[in-house]
């Protein structure tokens, strides 16, 4: 512009005029002819560098989010990331010398190996009541400011926020008031308690069949542990660098995703082409599975609901557990978890992340540390049941899941700590955690103070596993890779297109599931079943309800019940009231295979026998001389007194087809007694009683 004004300038004029009448308004030429300077004028006269300015502002910007890999939280995080450098304190902590806080409560000399640790918030709820009836087990129940000052259930400790205070814990000085995540002073009860063993439970979950035995492995050593190896997930050959699992697809459901799973792993729905094995005994953290309403998040809850509708998703009770090798990981949650004494150290819940989030950042974080000493963690069955209550599901309280979750994974795999012992490598994870912006520094000085508690109320950490981090230990090598092949379970919640069709055997599994899938299958084995078993429960497991299995040789460790052949009939009713809603009931003995496949248009509201009632059916007369076994030992007096013994409906029944003089003598390696006649047969059981009456 000045350039053109000086050209045009009249030769007369001082040059210094020329400027003077041709400089813009508002420059700076004004400050020095008295004139106020304008900023509105400035801004119009310089519109064109601002823009270039801005430009290359917005570019550079745009350079930096690229630079970061597409990260949807570098943008969110990128100027308090610089601050968080400088500004987060390193902990300095001694770890010896630490003094022991002693319980001067009413429960100061209580102990107890085996803890259920559970937040509670407003009046007594019936599964913590139910909660309490396991026997063997303590549980202790965390009070917050809204918990109702009057709670009270019989066998369970109760801990308000006033006896929570009076325990003198550091972390007291850290927990909100009116949170589930008081739970870590429940924790910390436990273990001044004597806890080996921690259930991490939930106030609106019922433990299925009312004992935890039989869903975890409560006993890592001695008689009761397990013997066997447990399948493990490997990498893909063609994902080599996987590193989170959706679990929910082992057990049968492929549509359905944990809370805490990376929204961007959540359309990988395919099966395992095949598993690996490692030794049991390490399995520290164990994550059970929910029917009904499982651990899901607020995109799965709001996405896949229709109306007032409520969830009941089931899953494969029949599935194995699966353990978690180094380098891959799965959601952890604080509902339905059993943690036992080397991993105590990973209870600590988050204080400064939201509500949703605190748990399953916590799990992830243990499992990260849980390598440096040898552990892993395992996924079970379903082991609790909780009922969908169409309550608020907040995606707020998720806000820390869902931008920060799938990078979260990824820096825990690749992070190292050269520290000595195993507190202080997880005080340098949490610190480190806090730099990268996954938690506050509040987290850095609340772990500090945790682990510093952990020591005062007598809890020994664990020694370093001297082992090169990515490789996998104790793995089984007697067979290069396990098969399974998960059930697919039906669910009316998809939501997502599966990939693929789903192939012959799979939609065969299905059928049949369908159609046996509330039959219980009780079996008798005539021989050994230490190396039967097993096998039975594969045949069948994936198809029945339940398989019992009865013989002469017993095994609680196997889950063989006791029953002699000759009478197994008279453990019957007791298994009926096991399963009180199953359709009904087959029994089978070793020596015969059963085809169920063909057995799908049968009708299940009638008996089965092995043939035409003309072919299995024998008449015997009560006058007969034979030699038959039925006729030994009293047999004909038995079964006079038995008939003589029968209700008048069943007798009228009865004489209907036989005469007073005969009996009826039937196969029965295998029969069906459907679920409407159960009463019958436990009458008939009963009419029996102690009479050694044979079955064959």
């Amino acid at each position: 512009m000045q350039v053109q004004d000086r050209a045009a300038a009249k030769p007369a004029k001082p040059r210094i005029a020329s400027y003077a009448a041709d400089a813009p308004s508002g420059s700076i030429y004004d400050e020095y002819h008295g004139r106020k300077p304008r900023i509105w004028d400035w801004f119009s006269n310089n519109m064109p560098k601002l823009i270039i300015v801005g430009f290359i502002f917005v570019s550079a910007l745009i350079l930096i989010i690229l630079r970061n890999g597409g990260d949807t939280a570098a943008l969110l995080c990128f100027e308090s990331f610089e601050k968080e450098i400088d500004t987060i304190p390193y902990p300095e902590v001694h770890f010896k010398g630490i003094e022991i806080i002693r319980d001067r409560s009413k429960y100061g000399i209580f102990k107890a190996e085996k803890w259920i640790v559970v937040a509670v918030t407003g009046p007594p709820t019936e599964e913590v009541r139910q909660l309490t009836k396991i026997k063997g087990w303590q549980v202790v129940a965390v009070g917050d400011s809204e918990t109702p000052s009057d709670w009270d259930v019989k066998g369970a400790i109760f801990l308000s926020v006033d006896q929570q205070s009076a325990l003198d814990y550091r972390i007291l000085n850290h927990v909100p008031y009116n949170s589930y995540v008081r739970k870590s002073v429940g924790y910390l009860f436990a273990i001044q308690h004597g806890a080996k063993k921690i259930y991490d439970g939930d106030e609106r979950g019922t433990v299925i069949n009312g004992n935890l035995s039989t869903h975890f492995d409560v006993e890592l050593i001695g008689e009761d542990a397990r013997r066997e190896p447990m399948l493990q997930f490997v990498n893909r050959h063609s994902r080599n660098n996987r590193s989170v699992v959706n679990p929910y697809i082992h057990f049968g459901q492929r549509s359905v995703w944990p809370r805490g799973l990376p929204l961007e792993d959540v359309g990988d729905i395919n099966p395992e082409d095949y598993y690996g094995e490692v030794y049991s005994g390490k399995q520290f953290i164990q994550q059970g599975i929910a029917n009904g309403l499982p651990d899901v998040d607020s995109v799965f809850y709001y996405t896949r609901k229709s109306g007032i509708e409520t969830f009941d998703i089931s899953f494969d009770s029949h599935a194995p557990p699966v353990a978690l090798p180094q380098g891959i990981m799965a959601p952890v949650n604080s509902f339905n978890t059993l943690i036992h004494s080397p991993a105590f150290w990973g209870l600590m819940l988050p204080v400064s992340v939201s509500t949703m989030a605190s748990d399953i950042l916590r799990g992830y974080w243990a499992q990260r540390i849980l390598w440096e000493i040898g552990g892993y963690v395992a996924i079970y069955p379903p082991t609790v049941q909780r009922i969908d209550r169409t309550q608020s599901y907040p995606f707020s309280d998720e806000k820390d899941l869902h931008v920060n979750v799938g990078r979260l994974v990824k820096f825990l795999i690749s992070w190292r700590s050269t520290k000595p012992t195993l507190f202080d490598k997880i005080l340098h994870l949490s610190h480190s955690m806090a730099v990268e912006g996954f938690w506050t520094s509040r987290d850095v000085t609340f772990t500090a103070a945790w682990l510093q508690d952990l020591l005062a109320v007598g809890y020994l950490q664990p020694r370093l596993m001297s082992l090169e981090l990515g490789r996998q230990s104790a793995v089984v090598f007697h067979g290069d890779h396990k098969e399974f092949v998960p059930l697919k379970l039906p669910s009316v919640h998809l939501g997502v297109e599966e990939a693929g069709a789903v192939n012959f055997e799979i939609g065969n599994l299905i059928r049949w599931r369908k159609f046996f899938g509330n039959i219980v299958l009780i079996m008798h084995c005539s021989g050994s079943v230490n190396h039967t078993v097993l096998g039975w429960r594969m045949l069948y497991g994936r198809i029945f309800k339940s398989v019992v299995v009865v013989s002469e040789h017993s095994n609680p460790d196997l889950g063989v019940e006791y029953a002699e052949w000759w009478k197994v009939y008279k453990i019957f009713p007791k298994i009926f009231e096991r399963y009180p809603n199953a359709d009904g009931f087959m029994f089978l003995k070793d020596d015969t295979i059963l085809n169920y496949w063909n057995l799908v248009q049968a009708d299940k509201n009638k008996l089965w026998i092995t043939h035409k009632v003309s072919a299995s059916w024998a008449k015997v007369s009560l006058d007969s001389n034979s030699s038959e076994w039925y006729f030994k030992n009293g047999g004909r007096e038995i079964v006079k007194k038995v008939l003589s013994d029968l209700p008048v409906h069943l007798q009228i029944k009865y004489r209907e087809s036989m005469d007073e003089k005969s009996f009826v003598v039937c196969s029965s390696e295998i029969f069906y007694v459907p679920h409407h006649f159960v009463g019958d047969f436990v009458d008939l059981v009963s009419l029996v009683g102690d009479l050694d009456l044979h079955h064959e």
